[in-house]
């Protein structure tokens, strides 16, 4: 992919969730009046277009910079999401959705499979963080207490699944597996080139990476 592309993939992967979570809200997007974030994200992704290989040598760090990213998003979203007065079950999706839809959204673009349909806990981490960031609220938490609990607790729910590898059965097998190195990564499917050689790792690779 070129600079160009590496750019467009990386600003669509930042923002995508907050875009869908603000216009499944009715509210103005963020980044068309304030485009801060958007530039952001623009030079950090081309800046990360000349680090490729590095981040390829230190996939685990990629990994657990993930997961935070996962919770802090996925609280970030529940926040705004209660503060527009949307009720406990929709905060929590919203929250989720802040978190994972612009991975999903890049995934489709690059016709790679999306985590979240891998069996790995990554979804689910989001979507506990943000319950649990919309009931603390709902109670009369504090949002600054209510960040920091619902923070820890997506983070601790990806960082054992990431640790433990611990996924989600597909169809056929138990509901929740723990897999060895070699049984996750038979699971993961990978895009080949002409000759057979694996010419990129799928999305699926993410969780599994920091294990080996």
């Amino acid at each position: 992919m070129d600079a160009l592309g590496i750019v467009l993939i990386g600003v669509i992967t930042g923002i995508g969730g907050g875009t869908l979570r603000d216009i499944l809200l009715s509210k103005p997007v963020w980044w068309v009046k304030n485009p801060d974030e958007l530039i952001l994200c623009s030079i950090v992704a081309f800046v990360m277009y000349f680090l490729q290989r590095l981040t390829v040598e230190r996939q685990s760090l990629v990994v657990w910079a993930d997961a935070l990213g996962l919770a802090a998003f996925a609280v970030v979203g529940a926040h705004i999401a209660v503060m527009a007065g949307a009720p406990v079950v929709v905060a929590a999706f919203l929250g989720m959705v802040t978190a994972c839809g612009g991975g999903v959204i890049r995934d489709l673009l690059t016709q790679t499979r999306p985590m979240i349909l891998c069996g790995e806990i990554y979804a689910t981490a989001a979507m506990v963080g943000a319950t649990a960031y919309a009931v603390l609220a709902q109670h009369a938490v504090t949002a600054g207490l209510a960040g920091i609990l619902a923070f820890a607790l997506a983070l601790t729910v990806r960082a054992l699944a990431i640790v433990f590898r611990v996924q989600f059965g597909v169809s056929g097998e138990p509901l929740i597996l723990v897999r060895s190195a070699r049984e996750a990564a038979a699971i993961v499917p990978r895009l080949r080139d002409s000759h057979g050689r694996v010419i990129e790792r799928s999305s699926c690779d993410g969780g599994l990476a920091a294990g080996r």
